[in-house]
């Protein structure tokens, strides 16, 4: 019976009642924690992936909750323009700046999915991070698509063919060179811009490029087989 009560207060003692480890102890338990690292070195590859996974799962929900609360705001906000299906079954969202050189690149590759996937859009959402004219830029464009939405898209890829910064010059030489007259930007594409902002803000994006598919917030501006991959894969798992 005393054994019994011995071996029962050995299980139940708390672990921070134990004694602490002597410092032989602490040696050799270091000791064997490095041995074993040496002897088995993917150990460490094999926690780097499951932390990496860890990560990339919580960063996939947060962005899964945002997009759940802004929904209307990211993919059926009237003042935003968009390419591709109407009826779209996947639609990516581009956070884009007219100032941006990989924007430019990377713009390109958006044109290109929706015109091999009739069944995928692109909601585009200038973000002016840039400059002064990049802020100009984005007005002049939104402002174009709610006064003459079948005009918007011959503007947008101008502005984006141009290599290096826009001024203020550039932008009316582009509006010229189509026939475009904008008089003034309106209210709507200050507040379209201003919730972009807030949008980049609330899913964490910190520069441009940065398009969202289905869940998966891609940074930055990837080649055209990624791109390609992403959204098949995306399309594969929309029902």
């Amino acid at each position: 019976m005393k054994k019994s009560l011995t071996a029962l207060l050995l299980v139940t003692t708390p672990l921070w009642a134990a004694a602490p480890f002597t410092a032989e102890q602490e040696a050799r338990i270091k000791q064997l924690i490095r041995e074993t690292l040496v002897e088995n070195p993917q150990i460490l590859s094999e926690a780097a992936d499951a932390y990496q996974q860890q990560t990339q799962k919580q960063q996939a929900d947060v962005i899964g909750q945002v997009i759940e609360q802004n929904k209307a705001a990211l993919y059926e906000d009237a003042g935003s323009p968009r390419i591709g299906a109407k009826n779209a079954k996947l639609t990516l969202v581009s956070f884009t700046d007219y100032n941006c050189p990989y924007c430019k690149q990377f713009d390109l590759l958006l044109e290109k999915i929706v015109q091999q996937n009739p069944d995928v859009a692109v909601v585009i959402k200038p973000l002016p991070y840039r400059s002064e004219s990049s802020l100009t830029a984005a007005r002049e464009v939104l402002t174009l698509w709610q006064q003459q939405p079948d005009r918007w898209l011959a503007l947008h890829q101008r502005l984006m063919a141009k290599k290096g910064y826009h001024d203020d010059a550039s932008i009316q030489a582009a509006e010229q060179k189509l026939g475009i007259t904008i008089e003034q930007p309106d209210k709507q594409s200050l507040e379209t811009v201003n919730t972009n902002l807030k949008l980049a803000q609330h899913l964490g994006i910190e520069g441009t490029p940065a398009t969202l598919i289905g869940n998966h917030l891609l940074p930055g501006a990837v080649s055209w087989e990624e791109l390609e991959s992403l959204v098949k894969q995306q399309l594969a798992q929309t029902p």
